[in-house]
């Protein structure tokens, strides 16, 4: 008997038909795998179960596929495998660094002329203060660059601080204008920039970066153009729309190089494109730029009690000068939470303040602020503070001959009474003001007919008490005619009234009468009177000074 299968004599017995309808099904789903052609074939209604077995064991626990009937007689095709190409993936390389970065971001029209030559010549041939600028803005360059990405700007507006102060948070032009974008204090208050007696946000990185591009987009949203738009940050926008629409009227283009304007804006996006095109080519000016990582300088802190300045760079293992440095808007040696709730330190310094705040004890600040609740003298305020006069003087930047008006908040050391942290309200609005002190001048007066000392020291305004200590009388002590009497008065009120006790003199009898030599206590009030103009000048000076420092 011959077995049904010997591997001498292999079986040549025509295959059942359900092979052939399995093997057909398996080769197409495989080709349609293979191939990923979207070839859709419609399935039928199931065959008779009869008619078709099992599925073999390996493929028994696989989801039920639904038959598909082929007709017998057409021949299989051949199982193939095709070819699939994936879609191209466009391959985008990180940027070099942050000036590959900005590079890539630069979106303004190109300006050309004489202008720009000019100011790439000037830049070029500098090569030293183009280092110290490109080095100081490294600190703060990542933040703008992130800043302006993220509202979708051009990034020739990352350059524009080069232009404005060189990367130097602490300049401060001649017309007052403070900070890396050099904000006026009116234009700054209009963006929220607090300006007061411990901080001046114009100089704050964060805060003054949120309002300059705050206000660059106000620009270009109103002249739709950005070199209009810059012209108008450096120039004003009410000046760049008078001259657009006097060249309306006239007739005449109204782009930036058609305008008239200033010198200083005239240069001012000459400036920006000169420094656009060094960061472009460096190699092609003989300018050497500095790296800057394309990552993080600093990171931000919060602060939630009121902190030293020397204590918090000590917990953050950082010179003073650096953290002021990053946080240039603060004036005085203490940081206020309620009204600079976050600080910026150097990224891996900001892991290691935390680490050592936690482990800080003891008082985390000296000062507070005071406000003073009526006016006195520098002298009074620093008794009152426990403070020497010298010293309340420095630390409140205190002209001479000034006295401190009533509301004005001052820093001083903390006490047991004063022990609190500052509320937001002083922290955010606290003010600084002075007024001239009163200068008492030694001046002698004569007495009336029939008058004490009580009547005279109603007469010139001081204290009878006062009085009397300064003659060595008494108080009720009566006083002869014309008896001279020393008294300490306010130099303009002495002045005004030594002139007053005089006899008037009529204008006609002032042309008839001689010009004589004034006797010795004649000339006296005229020497206080020369004396006073030159002390009063020497006030108003100091008050303008002060004035323009607070």
């Amino acid at each position: 008997m011959t077995p049904a299968f010997s591997p001498a004599a292999p079986s040549l017995s025509p295959v059942p038909s359900f092979s052939r309808r399995w093997l057909a099904f398996a080769g197409t789903a495989l080709a349609l795998l293979v191939s990923g052609c979207a070839t859709t074939v419609v399935p039928e209604a199931p065959a008779d179960p009869s008619a078709n077995p099992s599925p073999p064991p390996a493929i028994a626990s696989a989801p039920r596929l639904p038959s598909y009937r082929l007709p017998s007689n057409v021949p299989l095709s051949t199982i193939g495998i095709a070819e699939t190409s994936a879609p191209s993936v466009i391959t985008l390389d990180a940027p070099a660094d942050l000036w590959d970065r900005i590079r890539r971001g630069f979106a303004m029209p190109d300006l050309e002329g004489d202008l720009v030559r000019d100011r790439e010549q000037w830049y070029a041939t500098r090569p030293d203060y183009m280092q110290r600028m490109t080095e100081r803005s490294s600190r703060y360059l990542f933040h703008i660059v992130e800043e302006i990405e993220r509202r979708n700007l051009p990034m020739e507006l990352a350059l524009l601080p080069f232009i404005e102060s060189a990367f130097n948070p602490q300049a401060v032009s001649s017309a007052r204008a403070a900070g890396m974008w050099q904000f006026m204090p009116a234009t700054g208050q209009s963006f929220d920039l607090k300006q007061n007696a411990f901080r001046d946000d114009r100089r704050d990185v964060l805060a003054s970066t949120r309002a300059a591009l705050d206000y660059l987009q106000q620009l270009y949203a109103r002249f739709g153009d950005w070199h209009l738009a810059l012209a108008a940050y450096n120039w004003g926008q009410g000046n760049v729309n008078r001259a657009i629409t006097n060249n309306q009227r006239a007739g005449k283009p109204t782009g930036y190089t058609d305008l008239s304007m200033p010198a200083e804006t005239r240069m001012y996006v000459p400036k920006l494109q000169a420094v656009k095109n060094i960061m472009a080519r460096p190699d092609a000016y003989n300018t050497t730029l500095p790296l800057i990582g394309n990552h993080p300088f600093f990171d931000t802190v919060t602060v939630e009690r009121d902190m030293d300045v020397a204590l918090i760079a000590r917990l953050a293992e950082v010179e003073e000068k650096d953290f002021r440095a990053l946080n240039p808007s603060l004036r005085q040696p203490i940081v206020m939470a309620a009204g600079t709730p976050h600080v910026l330190l150097p990224w891996d310094n900001a892991v290691i303040f935390q680490r050592n705040l936690q482990h800080h004890t003891g008082p985390l600040a000296t000062w507070t602020a005071w406000v003073v609740p009526t006016t006195m003298s520098v002298s009074q305020a620093a008794a009152r503070t426990g403070m020497s006069e010298s010293e309340l003087r420095s630390v409140n930047n205190i002209p001479p001959r000034m006295q401190v008006r009533a509301g004005s908040s001052l820093l001083v050391p903390r006490t047991e009474k004063r022990n609190g942290d500052v509320p937001v309200h002083v922290a955010d609005n606290g003010q600084i003001s002075f007024q001239p002190e009163v200068v008492l001048r030694r001046t002698v007066v004569k007495a009336r007919k029939g008058e004490n000392v009580t009547r005279l020291a109603q007469r010139y305004g001081v204290s009878a008490v006062s009085v009397a200590g300064w003659n060595k009388l008494a108080v009720n002590a009566p006083l002869k005619q014309g008896q001279n009497v020393t008294l300490m008065l306010p130099q303009r009120v002495a002045s005004a009234k030594v002139t007053a006790s005089k006899k008037p003199t009529t204008q006609k009898t002032a042309a008839r009468t001689p010009t004589r030599k004034a006797s010795p206590t004649a000339k006296q009030p005229v020497k206080a009177q020369a004396k006073s103009a030159t002390n009063n000048k020497t006030r108003v000076a100091s008050s303008g000074k002060s004035e323009k420092k607070n």
